[in-house]
């Protein structure tokens, strides 16, 4: 029987109904009184001066009311990276230069959108094209165009991480082997695009309702670009359909609509188009890895050394933390006792790269799953077993990076061990391959500068025992605001349906950093669960003198029952104690406040969780197509919140994961992306979905609420190096470019079939 009445328990969504109905409300969807459409013009070029813009004839347009451009902003950089000012490098509106084709130098708002549309082909732009540079290979010569100025080689961050004596070790080895792969970009594809409704009052207030990953980001980012006062700025997160990394930075169509708005003290909403959304807004960092590895003849690896160079795009971004990021999980799930890594992200004149689900593990599992099992091959061991002899276990130190709490990487190698077996013999040209995985519940760094914690939640009992949890969490579909809303009912002794959650609102919710790096389960549950300790150590103290107990923790509440710990059946009702307390404090109400920040010198995350999976294909030898069969993840996220959340995050996961290794790619002409619609956008469908298995293993981590960890993003990681070890094992044939396409299997089966003749 489960201690938890709430938790681990098989429940529905708390906004599951709304959405499912359709009733639901997203940005989209508002429209206010008196309320403008926007539009945005953006470069043709990848890389030219602006010389001049004339803006008369569309001002002119009957139904146009504003037209701005880079002259009417205050002429300020945004970045995320306000600790480190040199990396804010972005204009929202170009005013000198740009730098990719949809950079954005002007936007309109109108009566409607037509008229918005015709007015932007009245903008007349007078650009002198600049020598561009697309490939981080050409941009880091000497000779190449400097997409900033004053950048040399281009080269926008370095980032090195080290321990041992790396050198020293591959002497030491046995086998070394030595490899290069290249891992391409991928959209979000977020089935809402980027959009916002700003409104701009007489009272010099501005409210921003928006799809976004943190409403306090966007607050604070929009305050300093538009020289405001965080105060006087309001954010609220509307029912957001997606983000996956591309909704935390202050993006055009949030920037512009409150340009506009504050320069006509009227509504405006800006909605991206689908092409937009890809030619536009940021996606994930291509990256060129040369790895080096060394082992004993048992397979004990001994050294490892990655030197990555990625695309940067126009702008710094989250690049810098990607670069940083995956060279960090290259050291991941394995125990290296000597590591180096050094890392160069170029500027390109090519759409930003930025943060997205997995924040370049996913890359860096890729490339180090596909060498791994080279090298087990090389060494006549098996595979999982190779993983076993080197993989992390409790309580294990990466030198200066990061303590290992708890982990069931073992446990999972296991029960992957046991599903291959149960496999029996394939069929031929079938193949299983295997990759390992780690990934972090957080980041402790703090770039952004906030003065806030990381993490904060207000619990408010009301008088009819009803709860109103206020916590500045986003929901972007991964089901926080269901995570939380358990975690607040499980501490207070509750059921779900007392819990009523108000989140990612900056004017009613403490501040929170928002959906990203798998945080929010591990750091705003922290906040949520004290938040809820601390108003549930408020009624306690009134019904002990009720209970004749001494102190509050002689007391539970479990199932709306206010008892003694060692007496369950002496007790009284929740809904009377909340009433008697209330009565009892003059009628003030019960607030409880919880905050979190994790502090671990010199440590990226707080805790870890764990993975291994197992990818099944089958190939048509004759013409490189092949169909994923069968994904089964054995996972470990500390204690299960929610099981339907966990299943619900591993199938997108899978979708995603297996879009990137299978068929998602941005080729570009000249910086001009050609597959900007999801007509042309090769993305994995219903129809092509494998069949999903979850083999959960339970751990308990001490730094999480009621242990637990994350559970959603690191399940990103693992499926494009599985993809690729399985259609190895298949037919023999090894692709280190991602993604694994049906047309570089049959190349690789062809070139096969040349060198056997």
């Amino acid at each position: 029987m489960s201690k938890y009445s709430v938790i681990g328990q098989r429940v529905h969504r708390v906004d599951g109904t709304e959405k499912v109905t359709g009733s639901a409300k997203y940005t989209f969807d508002i429209v206010l009184p008196g309320m403008l459409y926007g539009k945005v013009l953006r470069s043709p070029h990848p890389h030219a001066r602006i010389l001049s813009i004339d803006t008369s004839q569309a001002e002119r347009l009957m139904g146009v009311k504003a037209v701005i451009t880079g002259k009417d902003t205050l002429g300020r950089k945004m970045g995320i990276w306000r600790r480190f000012p040199e990396l804010c490098d972005e204009e929202i509106l170009c005013r000198e230069k740009v730098r990719y084709i949809g950079d954005p130098v002007a936007a309109v708002a109108a009566i409607d959108e037509d008229t918005a549309e015709e007015a932007l082909d009245l903008i007349e732009v007078e650009y002198e094209p600049l020598p561009a540079v697309f490939d981080p290979m050409e941009a880091i010569k000497e000779d190449a165009p400097q997409v900033h100025d004053g950048v040399d080689l281009n080269i926008n961050i370095t980032r090195h991480i080290e321990w041992g004596d790396v050198d020293e070790a591959f002497k030491q080895c046995d086998y070394i082997r030595e490899d290069q792969f290249k891992c391409s970009s991928q959209a979000h594809v977020c089935m809402e695009t980027h959009d916002a409704v700003a409104s701009f009052g007489y009272d010099g207030k501005l409210t921003i309702w928006t799809s976004t990953q943190s409403s306090y980001y966007i607050q604070a980012l929009a305050a300093d670009m538009l020289g405001l006062r965080e105060g006087d700025v309001r954010v609220i997160h509307a029912t957001t359909g997606g983000g996956f990394g591309s909704k935390f930075e202050l993006d055009s169509a949030q920037f512009c609509a409150a340009l506009l708005s504050m320069k006509l003290c009227k509504p405006v909403k800006i909605v991206l188009s689908r092409e937009e959304e890809f030619t536009a807004t940021k996606r994930r960092t291509p990256m060129y890895y040369f790895l080096k590895l060394g082992a004993k003849k048992d397979g004990t690896m001994l050294a490892k050394e990655v030197r990555v160079l990625t695309e940067g795009g126009a702008y710094t971004a989250m690049g810098a933390t990607a670069l940083y990021l995956t060279g960090f999980f290259s050291s991941f799930p394995y125990k290296y006792p000597n590591y180096r890594f050094d890392g160069y992200r170029a500027y390109t004149n090519t759409a930003t790269t930025s943060a997205m689900r997995g924040f370049g593990a996913p890359q860096s599992t890729f490339v180090g799953e596909s060498q791994i099992d080279m090298m087990a091959e090389d060494l006549g061991i098996d595979p999982i077993e190779i993983r076993r002899r080197n993989g992390m276990t409790p309580d294990y130190e990466v030198p200066g990076q990061a303590h290992i709490q708890s982990c069931g990487l073992h446990q999972c190698l296991d029960k992957i061990e046991a599903h291959i077996k149960e496999r029996g013999k394939l069929p031929p040209n079938h193949g299983i391959g295997v990759s390992a995985y780690g990934f972090m519940s957080g980041g402790i760094f703090n770039w952004f500068d906030t003065p806030y914690a990381f993490s904060a939640a207000i619990v408010r009992i009301n008088i009819d025992g009803k709860v109103d949890l206020f916590t500045g969490a986003c929901d972007i579909g991964q089901g926080s605001d269901t995570t939380l809303s358990m975690i607040c009912a499980e501490e207070l002794g509750v059921h779900l349906d007392d819990i009523r959650i108000h989140a990612a609102d900056t004017g009613i919710c403490p501040a929170d950093l928002g959906a990203w790096g798998s945080r929010e389960t591990l750091m705003n549950g922290n906040a949520v669960k004290m938040a809820a300790a601390d108003a549930k150590h408020q009624l306690l103290e009134f019904a002990g003198a009720k209970l004749g107990a001494n102190i509050v923790y002689d007391l539970e509440i479990k199932d709306r029952w206010v008892h003694l710990a060692d007496r369950p059946e002496r007790g009284y009702s929740y809904f009377d104690i909340v009433k008697e307390t209330i009565r009892g404090k003059d009628g003030e109400a019960i607030i409880g406040r919880g905050h979190y920040t994790p502090h671990r010198k010199g440590m990226i995350s707080p805790a870890y969780s764990f993975g291994v999976q197992a990818a099944e294909v089958a190939v048509d030898t004759e013409t490189g197509r092949y169909k994923l069969v069968n994904v089964t993840t054995a996972h470990e996220s500390g204690t299960v919140i929610n099981p339907v959340g966990i299943e619900g995050q591993l199938e997108g996961a899978i979708m995603m994961a297996g879009g990137y290794g299978f068929c998602e790619d941005q080729p570009m002409d000249e910086g001009k992306i050609l597959n900007p619609s999801i007509a042309d956008y090769k993305l994995i469908r219903s129809l092509d979905m494998p069949e999903t298995k979850i083999l959960e293993i339970e751990t308990y981590e001490p730094e999480g609420p009621f242990g637990a960890k994350e559970a959603g993003e690191g399940l990103t990681n693992p499926t494009a190096g599985a993809i690729g070890n399985a259609v190895y094992k298949a037919v023999g044939v090894r692709i280190n470019d991602l993604p694994i396409t049906p047309e570089k299997v049959f190349r690789a089966l062809r070139e096969k079939e040349q060198q056997g003749k």
